[in-house]
């Protein structure tokens, strides 16, 4: 007897060998067949959708949870304009605090401003508490005098605005949050994530780096997977800096490794460890990702996140370690970097089945096309990054290079599997609407950015979908609605395949399924 029979739906399966269905059997949280194969089964329970689409559940490819779900409940400065107005809420959120306590605030973005705030301006209203104050893109953040007296000299440079390493320095001078504040914060982006479509997803660096909130933080995955809290499906990417020398024989090749050599592919379906996570620059927004040329209208051309040298070291030696390597590379001297690097490591120890990744592949040179190609690497690109802020980014790269920015087309056409994800919360999460973006490849202004970047429908669902799945190594059990897999789908109230491109992204989600069940009560 199946436990679930969903039936007269419109079921987009992902899959090529039976790709449409009106019925879909599931038996202990797998799809066990479709059509005539479960039609005249018995059910403990038969759903009519009355011809709602179902497709597999999204997989949202890169996402950091943990920061989600904390910026949700820390006080924003988003959509503050002026300085005076950003500051009042800075004065609102001290005042809560006792002296001497950091005070964290979210949704800081100069661009508003025109300019950055100082410390300065910060000490006039944070009566000694040690303000925080992160910036949109996770790249940077401003703090007051009470942070910078803590510094050493060289990360303290500045006035106040801290990019990339000294922005790390600054993170690491405060305490952990606790596993329960952290445990709170990831359920609540995970109900949200359900809330989308979303089944699965890979949080993209803990236990270290720019976004790490603590040396145990895997530990609060498993918290969760133990109290059965963890809303869906979770790959962990450890930070690169987690890697520590290590005295393994010599025969193994292994020069750094996470504790007691765990690495890719450890866990079960529900809660696994994923890629390392190596960051090679900044992003386009705090204009830190590194570039061959400078932004329009400026001398800057972005930084690298360390040496080159040592940078290209921890990818070689992640690679030696077994690792899948997700390698943050936002603009194209980046890239440059990462694929040398990545070409290097396979010289070294040639292994095919790694599936290495470049996460964002933000501005990718016409040149740099065939080079993901020859290592078949994965461009793990955020659509909504240029649907939320293309006219921004379309103007500091220049009517050359604004073509080139989070590629589609040009990926596929040379076989580069190109996958979806959010990034959230820099930006909106929603996989509906960043398909509609890849079709339509215009800004929220309507401003089109590179046209002929344009991917279909049947694309872009594959991105958020298959190319998800086999990216996260998750291809025998996600990715499509094939008999065998997990019953892991999303009913829809349109099928996005039918309605007008421009009304993907208000499709309604009408319910989302994590094992065969239906997650109302979670979302």
């Amino acid at each position: 007897m199946l436990d679930t029979r969903l039936t007269n739906a419109h079921v987009i399966t992902m899959d090529p060998a039976h790709p449409v269905a009106r019925d879909l059997g599931i038996w202990r949280g797998r799809v066990v067949g479709l059509d005539e194969d479960v039609t005249g089964l018995p059910a403990r329970e038969v759903v009519d959708l009355q011809g709602a689409t179902v497709l597999p559940g999204f997989i949202d490819s890169h996402v950091h949870l943990a920061w989600t779900g904390l910026k949700a409940a820390t006080p924003s400065v988003a959509p503050c304009t002026r300085a005076e107005d950003i500051l009042a809420v800075v004065a609102r959120a001290v005042a809560d605090k006792p002296d001497g306590a950091w005070v964290d605030i979210a949704g800081y973005d100069q661009r508003a401003l025109g300019r950055h705030l100082t410390a300065a301006e910060l000490d006039k209203v944070s009566d000694g508490r040690k303000v925080f104050m992160v910036h949109d893109s996770g790249h940077g953040c401003v703090v007051n005098s009470a942070v910078l007296d803590l510094l050493p000299a060289s990360a303290a440079a500045g006035q106040g605005f801290l990019a990339e390493s000294a922005m790390t320095a600054a993170r690491r001078l405060r305490l952990p949050y606790s596993q329960e504040e952290l445990a709170d914060a990831i359920e609540r982006a995970g109900r949200q994530c359900l809330a989308e479509g979303i089944t699965a997803c890979a949080e993209a660096g803990i236990g270290g780096g720019l976004l790490g909130h603590s040396p145990v933080e895997a530990g609060v995955y498993q918290l969760l997977r133990d109290r059965g809290r963890l809303p869906l499906r979770v790959q962990l990417m450890a930070a690169g800096d987690t890697l520590r020398p290590v005295a393994a024989h010599p025969a193994d090749g292994i020069p750094r490794a996470l504790d007691l050599g765990l690495r890719t592919g450890f866990g079960d379906d529900w809660l696994s460890v994923g890629a390392l996570k190596i960051y090679t620059d900044g992003g386009m927004m705090a204009r830190t990702a590194a570039l061959t040329r400078p932004y329009e209208g400026s001398d800057g051309a972005g930084e690298l996140q360390d040496d080159p040298e040592r940078i290209t070291d921890l990818i070689v030696a992640g690679h030696l370690a077994g690792w899948q390597l997700a390698v943050h590379a936002i603009g194209d001297r980046a890239a440059d970097l990462a694929l040398d690097a990545l070409e290097r490591a396979q010289r070294l120890r040639h292994r095919p089945e790694a599936r290495h990744r470049i996460e964002h592949a933000g501005l990718i040179r016409p040149d740099q096309l065939p080079r993901f190609a020859a290592l078949g690497v994965s461009a793990v690109v955020q659509p909504h990054f240029l649907r939320s802020f293309g006219d921004d980014y379309a103007a500091i790269m220049g009517p050359e290079r604004a073509p080139w920015m989070y590629r589609g087309r040009g990926f596929l056409d040379l076989g580069v599997t190109l996958v979806g994800s959010s990034d959230r919360p820099v930006t909106d999460g929603s996989p509906l609407r960043a398909v509609q973006f890849m079709v339509e490849r215009a800004s929220a202004s309507g401003q089109p950015i590179g046209p002929a970047e344009a991917i279909t429908v049947e694309e872009a669902l594959y991105a958020y979908t298959t190319a998800g799945a086999f990216a996260c190594h998750w291809e025998d059990s996600a990715g499509s609605l094939t008999p065998g897999k997990r019953a892991d789908l999303v009913v829809l109230g349109d099928d996005p395949l039918r309605v007008e491109t421009s009304r993907i992204g208000d499709i309604d989600v009408l319910e989302t399924y994590v094992d065969g069940r239906p997650t109302a009560h979670r979302a």
